[in-house]
């Protein structure tokens, strides 16, 4: 399985639509070895603690806590990103991740320049792999994508749009010619 940490913003995505079906978050963790900073589980724990839709994603991921390997990161202090961001990139390059999944989309370039060797996945991209690979269908993960920009705020997010713009043509190559 693909070695990746996840970020707390990633998580979250993923969280709010946990109780789908298929599910992209058990399909994730499932399908790769998931690590992630303890940063990142107490960013976690403290947005489970409200009472909205981010708390209610965040539980979700909590929830599943057992599927996520923990450890502990030391932060730079000069780097300029919260801790769970901070950590989430100290750990991806400590451990050779093959990818950081991360969904700072305000702060993507830094945390992008700030990777090793460490890819930079996002979860509209995730959702993408997903039905490159058969876990999903296009019509799935777009309804993924539209239940997650709605929850997080990204209706005018260029990654999303580009992720919309992949999955259209994920579902025309799906469909059969017309002969």
């Amino acid at each position: 399985m693909v070695l990746i940490v996840a970020d707390t913003s990633a998580l979250v995505s993923l969280g709010t639509v946990a109780s789908t079906s298929p599910n992209p978050l058990d399909l994730f963790l499932d399908s790769h070895t998931v690590v992630v900073p303890e940063q990142v589980v107490d960013e976690l724990t403290e947005t489970a603690s409200y009472d909205d839709a981010s708390g209610e994603a965040a539980q979700a991921v909590l929830d599943r806590r057992s599927a996520l390997g923990t450890r502990f990161i030391e932060l730079d202090e000069t780097f300029p990103l919260d801790d769970g961001e901070n950590a989430a990139v100290t750990l991806a390059n400590d451990i050779d991740a093959v990818q950081l999944l991360c969904d700072e989309f305000n702060r993507l370039a830094l945390v992008h320049a700030s990777l090793a060797e460490t890819r930079l996945v996002t979860t509209p991209i995730l959702l993408t792999a997903l039905v490159r690979n058969g876990a999903v269908s296009p019509d799935a993960a777009d309804e993924f994508l539209a239940e997650m920009s709605d929850a997080r705020s990204w209706s005018s997010n260029s990654y999303v749009e580009r992720a919309r713009s992949t999955l259209r043509r994920q579902r025309d190559n799906e469909q059969p010619d017309p002969k």
